[in-house]
């Protein structure tokens, strides 16, 4: 397999992508819910893991797809070359505010994760990343993350973890947001993933996400340094919803050993 030539084809076909959902904003969307009120999906959720699908299958149909939407085939395994795509990461943010969404895709080979992009749609901005050989911020090579002290840090967590809740002792949370210099929500986990990889952020902690919010985001997060892992410091499983931190990795495990505990 040509790395170099597979890097460009995704990057031609994200930038695509872009334009396309761009474009939808002259006309009329389509909301509807899935799994609760909050939980939404729109026709260009759908219409562009489409575009992506039939885009891949033309490049090479052995490829197969493990998207958000579920356009593509079922994927039970990792074996051979598996895009792993959201479309629109953020569809709260593209519905509600035109901004602050993502376009991301990992392209793992046997399990094994090669190239990964994370495109905000809206201020052009692509972080992506080749095993082994670096990451980038719009064609600039990102730093490796440089060492940073838990009072100094910035995370993302979702506000609601600091409230009573049925998946994790919010005590420990509430001390963590009052240890940290200071606290971002953002509504995209890959947004929050690129954010980390390039310094902005210097954790994310998420209590329940899939693979398509990460299979990107992982790939470019070991090029500079950051730890990703679940709740139990293991390698998150891209055939299910799993916890999920991802942080410089001078904080990782302070992070997981004082402040994270989930109710069993």
């Amino acid at each position: 397999m040509d790395v170099k030539q597979l890097d460009e084809f995704a990057k031609k076909i994200i930038i695509e992508a872009g334009q396309n959902i761009r474009a939808a904003f002259s006309y009329d969307i389509e909301i509807e819910t899935k799994s609760s009120p909050n939980d939404l999906v729109t026709n260009i959720d759908r219409e562009t893991e489409l575009f992506f699908i039939e885009k891949i299958k033309a490049f090479n149909p052995d490829h197969r797809i493990l998207g958000e939407e579920g356009m593509g085939e079922k994927v039970e395994n990792l074996e051979g070359v598996v895009w792993i795509i959201d479309p629109i990461d953020g569809t709260m943010n593209f519905v509600k505010q035109h901004r602050h969404f993502m376009i991301t895709i990992g392209i793992y080979v046997d399990g094994v994760g090669v190239l990964g992009y994370i495109f905000d749609v809206m201020r052009e901005d692509l972080f992506n990343a080749i095993s082994g050989v670096g990451a980038w911020y719009n064609d600039s090579p990102l730093r490796k993350l440089q060492p940073v002290k838990i009072e100094q840090a910035v995370i993302g967590i979702n506000a609601s973890w600091v409230t009573p809740n049925n998946r994790i002792n919010h005590e420990k949370i509430t001390e963590l947001v009052r240890t940290v210099r200071g606290t971002r929500s953002y509504g995209s986990a890959a947004m929050e993933i690129a954010f980390v990889v390039s310094g902005k952020l210097d954790a994310y902690i998420s209590m329940r996400l899939a693979p398509w919010d990460i299979g990107g985001g992982v790939i470019i997060a070991k090029e500079v340094g950051a730890i990703a892992t679940n709740f139990n410091g293991k390698n998150f499983d891209f055939l299910s919803m799993d916890t999920f931190l991802i942080a410089n990795p001078s904080i990782h495990q302070l992070i997981l050993d004082k402040y994270i505990e989930e109710k069993k």
